[in-house]
């Protein structure tokens, strides 16, 4: 199988001082990061992020600026033969955002495929919350640039 590059695109969603994260229960592994996913063919990044906002949270976004492109060689968790490139956008909600939060994280039932969100304050933010090596270089990125770290 040949080497190939996986694209993965990212909200950063803030209200109340707060950025909203995902538990995931993924092949196994309890994952931390922000709310997105994969690019499919044909699409660009932007409509990829508006679409996993509707399927995830079912809710409708506006895709605002351009926050970060990953710029180092990550090889994928989960398939050494892949790259994983992400990108990051800051977004805004377009509607009363009624999604189911948790306080606790990765409070789902643990079976493949589960997902939870959780809001955590900007001032209790770390790099360590994340997983995933590219959402740790963002969430120290955010840090900066809310002046918390």
């Amino acid at each position: 199988m040949g080497k190939r590059f996986n694209v993965r695109v990212y909200g950063i969603l803030l209200y109340q001082d707060a950025v909203l994260v995902s538990d995931e229960y993924i092949k196994g592994n309890r994952i931390t990061k922000f709310p997105g996913g994969g690019l499919e063919f044909g699409e660009g990044t932007r409509e990829c992020l508006a679409r996993e906002f509707t399927e995830e949270l079912d809710l409708k976004i506006e895709v605002g600026e351009h926050f970060y492109t990953t710029d180092f060689y990550v090889a994928s968790s989960f398939d050494s033969n892949s790259q994983v490139i992400s990108i990051y956008y800051l977004v805004e909600p377009l509607e009363k955002m009624v999604f189911k939060t948790s306080v606790a994280s990765h409070n789902y039932e643990k079976k493949e495929g589960a997902q939870a969100f959780r809001w955590i304050p900007l001032m209790n933010l770390k790099e360590s919350d994340f997983t995933l090596i590219i959402d740790r270089r963002v969430a120290e990125m955010l840090l900066q640039k809310f002046k918390i770290a």
